[in-house]
């Protein structure tokens, strides 16, 4: 993002080529099954973060920015498309996301998964950053899928407490 800022178009190519996977991820783990509409939200985003780069304040870290962006796209997409979503959507949506972009802004994430059981780590670490859903995790672990589900939900609720503390 700094190279693209600078001028470097290339860098700035390759930035918005690197963010692909990231976005997909994000984007079809709060809206499985919408393929269509997630490569929509994508491109979105893509839009925005290059039609409002000079925005950003490289003070400040990238992911936040690019998680902020990608967080109120989805919201207005919901709104207009009067989707239904439910109270644990809005709050990862609005909550969890947050405590994501801190940690990355504050730490190193293997280092905070450190801090809590292997078995909650793992779970986040397969469903949250690497973005498979909850089947693919269970199969993968191979535990059920209501122990990936709550594993992630204890994990990110003592990750969230700890970065809760941190802040203050």
């Amino acid at each position: 993002m700094i190279a693209g800022l600078a001028g470097d178009a290339h860098a700035h190519a390759r930035l918005l080529r690197d963010l692909l996977p990231v976005l997909r991820r994000f984007f079809r783990r709060r809206m499985a099954g919408r393929d269509d509409e997630i490569e929509d939200l994508v491109q979105e985003v893509l839009i925005a973060v290059h039609s409002r780069r000079a925005t950003w304040d490289p003070a400040r870290p990238f992911t936040a920015w690019l998680f902020a962006i990608a967080r109120y796209k989805m919201i207005d997409h919901f709104r207009q498309h009067r989707s239904h979503c439910s109270i644990e959507d809005v709050q990862d949506i609005l909550a969890v996301e947050g405590y994501v972009e801190a940690l990355s802004a504050r730490a190193d994430m293997g280092r905070l998964l450190a801090m809590i059981p292997a078995k909650q780590a793992q779970a986040i670490r397969a469903t949250r950053i690497e973005g498979l859903t909850t089947a693919e995790a269970a199969a993968r672990a191979g535990i059920g899928e209501a122990d990936v589900k709550v594993s992630v939900h204890r994990g990110l609720k003592a990750l969230a407490r700890r970065v809760k503390d941190s802040i203050q």
